[in-house]
């Protein structure tokens, strides 16, 4: 069964007192493409997480953040002052207050209160535990993830299903008429030989195979073998297991090509109608594919 490249989840771990999140949503994109959005200090995880995540996605624009909530009394809520950084602004204060006669120093609370000089301790990246952690959270946002991405699936391949089933419709209405296209095409030619007073004589050979010749290239018969075969690849890209997006379509780029060949072949015949309606439906498809995984 399809799925959608569309869907957002959601997976949550505690470790070491703290609650590392994980969400996941993902769009449409002809290739994989992973973005991730991790705290500085785990930029080193980057690499598992995104063989984590090839491993189970194949297609989509797919954007990762992962957040990291501390509960009281975790090591993470433990402060940390960067002491060269606080000695540094400290002997820039004392700096500018001989030099500008300034009257007193940042008190301890201006200097904390300063970017940087207070921070948390940060995880323990190299920790086994800690990456353990991440990959189960990143699991059950991908099960939820892909949860939503099938259910969807399941709308997108009724949604493709009825138009197919339209599209074989409407290349059963073409079929009858397409019979008479050679003859048609024949008697065209012969008249617009009459309508520019070139002497048509119907008894000769030369000229009646060349006619002949231009009327079989208008036969489709070739044209509707070939959709028909088409719509049967069609349903069997559509209850495959692994993602078919991709060669769905490649198909319906075939399917535009055969149903213009016939349409060209056709002329102003009476099922331009349908030949229209048929390309109309082809583009719709076309559109609900773009999302197929």
């Amino acid at each position: 069964m399809i799925r959608s490249m569309t869907g957002f989840g959601k997976g949550e771990v505690q470790f070491n007192g703290a609650a590392f999140a994980v969400e996941i949503s993902t769009v449409n994109r002809k290739q994989l493409e992973i973005r991730l959005n991790l705290p500085r200090e785990l930029a080193m995880l980057e690499p598992a997480i995104r063989q984590q995540l090839a491993a189970r996605l194949s297609r989509g624009s797919v954007t990762v953040r992962l957040t990291i909530t501390a509960q009281a009394g975790s090591e993470l809520t433990q402060a940390r002052i960067n002491w060269p950084l606080a000695d540094a602004l400290v002997a820039a204060a004392q700096t500018m207050q001989r030099r500008y006669s300034l009257p007193a120093l940042p008190t301890a609370g201006e200097l904390l209160a300063l970017p940087g000089v207070v921070d948390n301790a940060p995880p323990d990246a190299d920790n086994p535990a800690l990456l353990d952690a991440v990959r189960q959270a990143t699991a059950k946002a991908l099960d939820r993830l892909l949860h939503m991405r099938e259910q969807e699936g399941r709308s997108l391949y009724e949604d493709l299903r009825n138009r197919l089933n339209l599209l074989k419709t409407l290349l059963a209405e073409i079929t009858p008429y397409t019979r008479e296209i050679p003859q048609l095409q024949k008697q065209r030619l012969l008249d617009k030989l009459t309508a520019e007073n070139l002497p048509v004589d119907l008894n000769d050979e030369r000229l009646l195979k060349e006619v002949l010749f231009y009327a079989d290239k208008a036969d489709v018969t070739e044209e509707l073998t070939r959709l028909n075969s088409h719509f049967q690849q069609f349903e069997s890209f559509l209850a495959a297991a692994e993602p078919t997006g991709r060669s769905l379509d490649f198909l319906l780029q075939e399917m535009f090509r055969e149903i213009t060949t016939l349409g060209n072949k056709a002329g102003g015949s009476a099922i331009t109608s349908q030949i229209v309606r048929f390309k109309a439906e082809l583009e719709k498809i076309r559109e609900q594919v773009q999302n197929v995984e």
